[in-house]
């Protein structure tokens, strides 16, 4: 048992914190910036709940956060009341925001200089991945650090990856955000294509899913997407705010986006739709409107 400390406990972080305290069985202490979700989770899992991060980052083995932005990790990090004012020698932080690989670099030299190790650690698989502690995490950092983490992030996760050094998790996020929004926008034009065509979506799909089309948002989507049901997990605001996080660094790496900086602009006319917390697979609803 590891003594273990949780910052932000938004829909992700809520059941990844859980996970941790009755999955893996580890000392827990919560922070939130709404008082009353932290005193929620306590009461629903046990273990206690902080007023600041600092406080409940002290004398923990484990910190991890997951909070909306950079803007966020620095407030929840390196702020007047931030963990890493208190972390203790040796100790590990591990961070499951999406988040740029520029604040990763940033926050792993702070720790180096404090004694202790960063690890940026986001994740994928959505809320219902963290309710049913199936996570992906896509870490960057130090290798014994992310050996010592290894066993703590289990407890959210089924598949736990060391990408390379610190950013590299953030930056493997991003591939994973590009390769969706191309995934979704295909599987919407597809769909809309069947309608149009007078075609049993059901049928095709059946059909089309057993064979090179094939995919996670087509098995997983397809009918609710049909029915115009978007109301199953990430919504259009995060992945926007997650694909400008790819295209700046694309414009600072030099990388060509041109499909991802498309369905980005797809996203915002979602948004102007009204579908600002609808999920991805809403650009299906632009299509059919």
């Amino acid at each position: 048992m590891a003594s273990v400390a949780f910052l932000g406990l938004g829909v992700m972080g809520y059941p990844m914190a859980g996970h941790l305290k009755n999955k893996g069985g580890h000392d827990v202490t919560v922070y939130n910036r709404t008082k009353a979700k932290a005193e929620q989770w306590v009461g629903q899992h046990g273990g206690g709940f902080a007023m600041t991060p600092a406080e409940a980052a002290k004398d923990k083995d484990f910190v991890f956060s997951c909070v909306g932005n950079d803007d966020d990790l620095r407030s929840v990090t390196t702020g007047p009341e931030g963990a890493f004012k208190s972390m203790k020698k040796g100790s590990v932080f591990i961070d499951n925001t999406t988040a740029s690989a520029e604040v990763a670099r940033e926050l792993a030299a702070a720790a180096e200089a404090g004694g202790f190790s960063f690890l940026d650690a986001p994740v994928s698989g959505g809320q219902a991945g963290a309710e049913n502690g199936v996570l992906t995490v896509m870490v960057g950092g130090d290798q014994a650090a992310f050996d010592r983490a290894r066993p703590v992030i289990d407890a959210f996760a089924r598949m736990v990856g060391l990408m390379g050094s610190a950013g590299a998790g953030q930056l493997t996020k991003m591939i994973n955000q590009i390769c969706i929004a191309g995934l979704v926008q295909g599987l919407s034009e597809g769909i809309h294509f069947g309608k149009k065509a007078g075609l049993d979506i059901e049928k095709v799909i059946e059909v089309i899913s057993k064979g090179a089309a094939g995919s996670w948002q087509m098995e997983n989507r397809h009918k609710t997407m049909s029915a115009g049901k978007y109301d199953f997990g990430f919504a259009v605001d995060w992945m926007r705010k997650d694909l400008g996080i790819c295209l700046a660094e694309a414009d600072r790496n030099g990388a060509k986006l041109p499909v991802t900086a498309l369905v980005d602009q797809f996203y915002k006319d979602v948004q102007a739709m009204g579908g600002k917390r609808w999920d991805t697979s809403s650009l299906l609803a632009r299509l059919e409107k």
